[in-house]
């Protein structure tokens, strides 16, 4: 049995209904906080099990029976705290006799990165090492959902107020939920996969023209410092320790570590990726 965790979460449901194309309902099970959220895939035929990664016994139960366990990154944080919920994931897959973990890492996965994030996929990926599983890291692309949120308010203010950035292979979830199903019911990859990008970098200058061109309104890209970022976001209410790391994506970028572009994603797919433009386009036709 394939399990999915974080099923409710977006990459985790998407995947799941990618992988409903693939399999018959009772081949997969899914590991959720809240199964009640949830019931809707136990009616197709899917395992609904509660499982949190803080709560070791529950991830036994709903690990119970995994052939290959899908271990989405936690969203609770960053840091060692994080790295030791996926830990206990995948202690418990080994534990539960799977043959196969694959773990939702980054492109940009590294020791040494300025975003604190990259270092718990890079901490994440030396623990399925030690664990003595076949396993799979997929090294995602930066979502493209985190492109527009910079983008912020910008289409009605025309300024897109933000610190020097550098390129970023924005890549889509609905993408690399597909990635992530084909990977679990083909296995296609095996130890750290290539990058899962776009096949494209852009920086929130060349979003910003793309927003200006799909609107018909001008706006402009304004640069700000990092402490100036950093002192706004925490006057707003935003943790010092949040801000800090959210300021880490933009140094990040502007040492190019996520400005790579592979063509791995889009061979999968088989189809071109959705690009910055295809997944801003949607957004503002929704919000009319």
């Amino acid at each position: 049995m394939i399990i999915v965790t974080g099923a409710s979460g977006k990459l985790g449901q998407i995947t799941v209904e990618k992988l409903l194309e693939r399999i018959p309902a009772e081949q997969l099970g899914v590991s959720v906080r809240d199964p009640q959220k949830m019931q809707f895939l136990q009616e197709k035929g899917v395992r609904v099990r509660q499982g949190d990664y803080n709560d070791t016994d529950s991830l036994a139960y709903a690990f119970e029976g995994a052939s290959q366990v899908l271990v989405v990154s936690s969203d609770g944080g960053f840091g060692e705290a994080n790295v030791q919920l996926h830990r206990n994931a995948i202690d418990a897959a080994k534990k539960a006799g799977a043959n196969r973990i694959l773990y939702t890492s980054h492109m940009g996965s590294s020791k040494s990165s300025h975003f604190a994030p990259m270092k718990d996929h890079a901490a994440t990926e030396e623990v399925l090492q030690a664990s003595g599983v076949p396993f799979v890291s997929l090294r995602n692309g930066f979502y493209t959902s985190s492109a527009l949120m910079f983008l912020g308010d910008a289409l009605s203010t025309g300024e897109l107020i933000a610190p020097e950035d550098g390129p970023v292979s924005w890549t889509a979830h609905l993408d690399l939920a597909e990635a992530a199903a084909i990977a679990l019911s083909d296995q296609r990859f095996n130890d750290l996969s290539p990058g899962l990008t776009a096949t494209e970098a852009v920086d929130l200058a060349d979003i910003a023209a793309i927003a200006s061109e799909l609107t018909g309104r001008p706006i402009r890209r304004v640069f700000v410092s990092d402490d100036t970022y950093r002192d706004t976001l925490i006057s707003y209410g935003t943790p010092e320790a949040q801000a800090n790391m959210l300021l880490g994506i933009f140094r990040a970028s502007r040492e190019g570590e996520f400005a790579r572009v592979d063509p791995t994603l889009s061979e999968l797919l088989g189809r071109p990726t959705l690009s910055v433009r295809d997944i801003l386009k949607a957004s503002i036709d929704a919000a009319k």
